[in-house]
C-alpha cells in the first residue's frame, strides 16, 4: 500500500459515503497520507446520471479541496451507486476531470430483496448473470491475496461482513468471502454500508472488522450487539458522524477512528494484538 513516495508510515484517510472534508484535511495534514479511500455509496441516494454530472465536482472535487487531500483516491461501489450510471464513475472521464478519482468495481451482493423492484432501478451491467460474477470476482481475489507479498493484507468492499448496525452482518458474505480473508491471513475487512463507525475483532484469527459509514450521514440508536457482531468481539462502536484512518509500518498498524470535531474515539494498535493472538495459540 504506497503511492512510491518513501516513508517509514503511509497514512491513509478512509470515509464511507463522502463527507467530513474540513477535518478530514487538518487530519490528512497531521498524518502526511499518502491516499484516501471510499468505501461506497460514493454520490448518494443514485449515483451519478453520467460522467459529466455536476454532482462529481459537488459532492467530490470541490468538497475533498484541501491541500492534504489532493492525492490519489481509491473508491468502491455501493448499492446506491447502482442506483445511477455504474459506467459513469468507473469511467475514465472522471479522471480528466478529476485525476485523484480511481473507481473499481466491487463485490457485490444481493441486500436489496425486500425492496420493490416497480420502485428503484439497479445497474447491472457488467454483474449479469450473477453467478458467473461472483465466481469470476471470487477468484480474481484468491490469486490477488495468494501472489500478495505484501506485509499487510487489506479488503475494501461496500457491505459489512459483521456489523452490529442497522444493516447487520452480510450472510452471503460470511459464507462466501469470510473463508477466503482468514484462509490468506488477511489482516482487516473494511467497508461502509452501516451509517456508524465501528471495530469488531475476529475471536478465531487476527482479522479485524472496520466500519467507516459515517461520512455524512449516521442513524443514532439503530443497533443490535446481540446478533450483528456473531461470535467476534465488540471493541467500539458510534452512532454518529465521522471518519477513520489507518497508519502502516513494516512492524505495525494504528487505525484511528474521528469524529466531525477531530477528536480520536477509538484507536487500535496491532502490536497488542498479534502479541495477545501469538500467545494464546
Amino acid at each position: 500500500m504506497t503511492d512510491g513516495v518513501e516513508k517509514t508510515t503511509n497514512g491513509v484517510t478512509v470515509v464511507g459515503r463522502l463527507g467530513q472534508s474540513i477535518v478530514m484535511g487538518k487530519v490528512g495534514e497531521k498524518l502526511g497520507i499518502d491516499f484516501g479511500i471510499s468505501t461506497g455509496d460514493n454520490f448518494y441516494k443514485k449515483g451519478l446520471a453520467t460522467p459529466y454530472d455536476p454532482h462529481f465536482k459537488d459532492s467530490f472535487t470541490n468538497i475533498y479541496s484541501a491541500n492534504s487531500l489532493q492525492k490519489q483516491w481509491y473508491c468502491v461501489l455501493g448499492n446506491h451507486d447502482y442506483r445511477g450510471d455504474v459506467q459513469a464513475q468507473l469511467s475514465p472521464i472522471l479522471r480528466k476531470i478529476d485525476s485523484r478519482w480511481l473507481c473499481l468495481r466491487s463485490f457485490l451482493v444481493n441486500t436489496d430483496k425486500k425492496i420493490n423492484p416497480k420502485h428503484l432501478k439497479f445497474d447491472w451491467r457488467g454483474v449479469i448473470p450473477r453467478n458467473k460474477y461472483l465466481t469470476r470476482v471470487l477468484k480474481e481475489l484468491r490469486c490477488a491475496l495468494r501472489e500478495s507479498v505484501g506485509k499487510w493484507k487489506i479488503v475494501i468492499g461496500h457491505h459489512p461482513i459483521r456489523s452490529i448496525g442497522h444493516h447487520g452482518q452480510t450472510k452471503e458474505l460470511i459464507t462466501l468471502l469470510l473463508p477466503i480473508l482468514e484462509a490468506y491471513n488477511v489482516d482487516m475487512y473494511i467497508n461502509g454500508h452501516d451509517h456508524c463507525l465501528q471495530h469488531l475483532s475476529s475471536i478465531t484469527s487476527p482479522l479485524q472488522f472496520f466500519t467507516s459509514g459515517g461520512g455524512s450521514k449516521a442513524w443514532k440508536g439503530d443497533f443490535d450487539y446481540l446478533d450483528g457482531g456473531g461470535d467476534d468481539e465488540i471493541k467500539f462502536y458510534y452512532d454518529g458522524q465521522g471518519f477513520m484512518s489507518v497508519e502502516l509500518t513494516p512492524t505495525n498498524a494504528k487505525i484511528a477512528f474521528y469524529d466531525v470535531s477531530g477528536h480520536v474515539l477509538h484507536s487500535f494498535n496491532s502490536y497488542q494484538l498479534y502479541y495477545t493472538y501469538s500467545t494464546e495459540m
